[in-house]
């Protein structure tokens, strides 16, 4: 079968190379799935630099999320058993974590919806305790976690302003449904959340950026207000200064999204249930920017790994015989 692999860590266009392998042998617990499609997330990336917090032994296939279909013909989602991960023919994963594809989306569309909302859903509800009404700041808006959470927010009856790069990104957070748009290229983020809150500030903030995007909501974020930490994106970690958090009565909140499966995985299929529920329902869609073939892949993760991209990339399946070994990218 064709799978992409990484044999050394790097930027994912330089280390990611199409080759044919043999199709991977489930272990205990585990089933074979043949990919539908394999939607790209930000780890895929770090996995690659080698800078995730799971290493898989080297070579191993990237890919976290997938729409796939059973042995026995089920549609379902999953996130793969890695080093067999989604971008080949077939990918593994744990049998007990499966979870049916929602019949309202496409294959593409269910792909991408299993971790960005899964994250976003536990991040504003578990974690934030987002309530109808309250004013949720979500930062990278247009991006593939950021527009998760900014359908969220609006399923969940919340003001949401959106905070994007470029007047490109800012057009597409106000089609998803941002109540407000701050263009952090040319607005005063923490001026503008005060303006638009009549000096309140957002009582929620989801923050998948870190760096400047984190130091910007510590400044605005409402007295008992909540900062959801996700991620990173910006390659800066912040420090926060707890004495600030001490004195404005705010709370700051990590999510790691993967410790549910095994701390809580019954929370994660009723959390499946209402997403799917949204989903039937037109409340929440995936973003879907680019629906790449197997051959660009590599590309297409750097793509992501660069921060250029709005909403998701999918890399649909491989429909041809493998060619030689390439590197970087298809021949």
């Amino acid at each position: 079968m064709q799978a992409w692999r990484v044999h050394r860590n790097g930027e994912p266009g330089e280390v990611m190379r199409r080759e044919e392998v043999d199709r991977p042998v489930p272990g205990d617990g585990q089933v074979l799935l043949k990919v539908r499609a394999a939607n790209i997330n930000f780890p895929d990336a770090l996995l690659c630099r080698g800078q995730y917090q799971v290493r898989p032994p080297l070579p191993f296939t990237p890919g976290v999320e997938i729409c796939g279909e059973t042995e026995d013909g089920r549609r379902v989602i999953a996130t793969p058993a890695l080093p067999h991960g989604a971008l080949a023919e077939y990918a593994l994963a744990d049998e007990a974590a499966l979870l049916p594809a929602p019949e309202a989306l496409d294959d593409a569309e269910a792909a991408a919806l299993h971790i960005g909302y899964q994250t976003g859903w536990f991040g504003l509800h578990r974690r934030a305790h987002l309530k109808e009404g309250e004013t949720l700041l979500v930062h990278a808006a247009a991006g593939g976690v950021g527009s998760a959470a900014v359908q969220l927010g609006k399923a969940a009856g919340a003001t949401v302003i959106g905070v994007t790069g470029g007047a490109g990104k800012a057009a597409v957070a106000r089609e998803l449904g941002c109540d407000v748009v701050i263009d952090r290229r040319t607005d005063d983020i923490v001026a503008a959340v005060k303006e638009v809150t009549g000096g309140r500030g957002a009582d929620v903030v989801y923050d998948p950026v870190g760096g400047d995007a984190y130091t910007a909501s510590a400044k605005c974020v409402a007295f008992e207000g909540r900062i959801v930490v996700v991620g990173f994106a910006s390659g800066t970690i912040p420090a926060p200064a707890l004495n600030h958090a001490l004195v404005k009565n705010y709370a700051v909140l990590g999510l790691h999204w993967g410790l549910y499966n095994q701390k809580d995985p019954a929370a994660v299929r009723h959390c499946h249930e209402v997403l799917t529920a949204y989903a039937a329902k037109g409340l929440i869609k995936p973003l879907i920017s680019d629906r790449v073939a197997f051959g660009d892949a590599a590309a297409a993760v750097q793509r992501v790994a660069d921060g250029t991209t709005t909403g998701r990339l999918v890399v649909l399946p491989a429909l041809t015989a493998a060619p030689a070994v390439t590197e970087g990218a298809a021949p």
